[in-house]
């Protein structure tokens, strides 16, 4: 049976997740005492939050399941947030020049909005992606190659770094695994981060799309700071409250 879902579980769930980062750990009893609800809502929250995989329940609470994941696993995850932040980002895609795309699912449900362009090459280290936009009339997708992360279902390495640096972007659109106001995007690995970087560096704007379950977290390796952000893409109104840290250092949409 579906869980249900309002504004104030949505609230409540948003501030377990936020939890995570300084804990690592969801105690039911006290997070039932926290909010002044009933262990069972809480343990309610606990299974929607499992069920996007945001979340892992252990007995007696939860604790923090970010880390590396199939692309097939993650494009599952939160596809509602996913759907709205791409047809949001797809205003800041050119019709043509070059473009750099990472390998998460929110920037790949992006590259599945195309459409007819005039002319776009598109870099990606994202088979999934590179596929979904071969058929795209207008498109000229480059697969960026190198040593595959197993978990991810991405390349990475020094030979995707190279391939990376030989073109130049006007915008590289990214996601994150987590997103931290004083330590701006980390990732789930050290080359996963590096890859980002890279295309970074080759690009003269960082359109950032990240879902609100990932603000104010932190994952494994650092990776690019808040200054570095032209635009930061969420499913949220830029007026929502959970914005409210970021709202004066990046431009929301």
């Amino acid at each position: 049976m579906a869980t249900t879902s309002t504004a104030e579980s949505e609230q409540r769930r948003a501030r377990l997740l936020a939890s995570l980062a300084g804990d690592d750990v969801i105690r039911l009893s006290e997070a039932a005492a926290e909010f002044d609800v009933s262990t069972m809502t809480i343990r309610r929250d606990l299974e929607a939050l499992e069920a996007e995989g945001l979340l892992r329940r252990v007995r007696g609470g939860a604790v923090s399941a970010i880390g590396p994941r199939p692309f097939s696993d993650r494009r599952a995850v939160r596809l509602r947030a996913k759907e709205m932040i791409a047809e949001k980002a797809l205003a800041l895609v050119p019709r043509a020049g070059s473009i750099a795309l990472d390998a998460s699912t929110t920037v790949g449900a992006l590259a599945a909005r195309f459409g007819v362009r005039s002319g776009l090459t598109v870099a990606t280290n994202s088979y999934q992606t590179y596929g979904a936009m071969r058929s795209v009339h207008g498109v000229n997708p480059i697969l960026i190659g190198g040593e595959t992360e197993e978990l991810t279902d991405s390349f990475v390495g020094p030979i995707a770094v190279r391939a990376a640096e030989s073109l130049r972007y006007a915008r590289f659109f990214a996601s994150a695994s987590a997103i931290d106001t004083d330590y701006g995007t980390s990732e789930v690995s050290l080359r996963e981060a590096e890859m980002k970087r890279t295309y970074f560096r080759m690009a003269k704007e960082l359109v950032l799309c990240i879902d609100s379950s990932k603000l104010r977290q932190q994952s494994t390796a650092a990776c690019l700071a808040l200054s570095n952000v032209s635009v930061l893409v969420t499913e949220l109104a830029p007026s929502d409250s959970r914005l409210d840290d970021f709202r004066d250092l990046v431009e929301l949409l």
